[in-house]
């Protein structure tokens, strides 16, 4: 599949939700982008989906929140940054009343892009 069929994927998925929320994807999406500018990127288990050696991340919209799926071992990580938000295991929850927290989000993804890489 092309790059660019790849990214009208996520363009798409984007497109489904409200203005307001469709921002914050866009911002979250670019944020991902900045800290792993050599990620391919997809659609996988009906999320957009960075991938570098593997999966790094994947998000998702939802009606109160976008999920943010970094697995767990940024989770458990980054927990002490992540107190004011709602987490799983793999996965931590970004309020749509509040900034997102993008620092932090490229901080995630530079962690995931070292832990893949060290696995080649």
């Amino acid at each position: 599949m092309s790059d660019q069929k790849r990214i009208g994927e996520v363009d798409a998925y984007i497109a489904g939700f409200p203005e307001e929320v469709q921002q914050m994807l866009r911002a979250l999406r670019d944020a991902i982008w900045e800290a792993a500018p050599e990620a391919e990127e997809a659609i996988a288990y009906g999320t957009p989906t960075f991938r570098l050696n593997g999966n790094l991340v994947h998000f998702a919209g939802y009606k109160k929140h976008i999920g943010f799926y970094p697995t767990p071992s940024v989770i458990e990580e980054f927990r002490a940054e992540l107190t004011g938000y709602k987490q799983s295991k793999g996965a931590v929850q970004f309020p749509l009343n509040q900034p997102l927290p993008l620092d932090l989000v490229k901080r995630f993804v530079a962690f995931r892009v070292q832990e893949n890489l060290a696995r080649k």
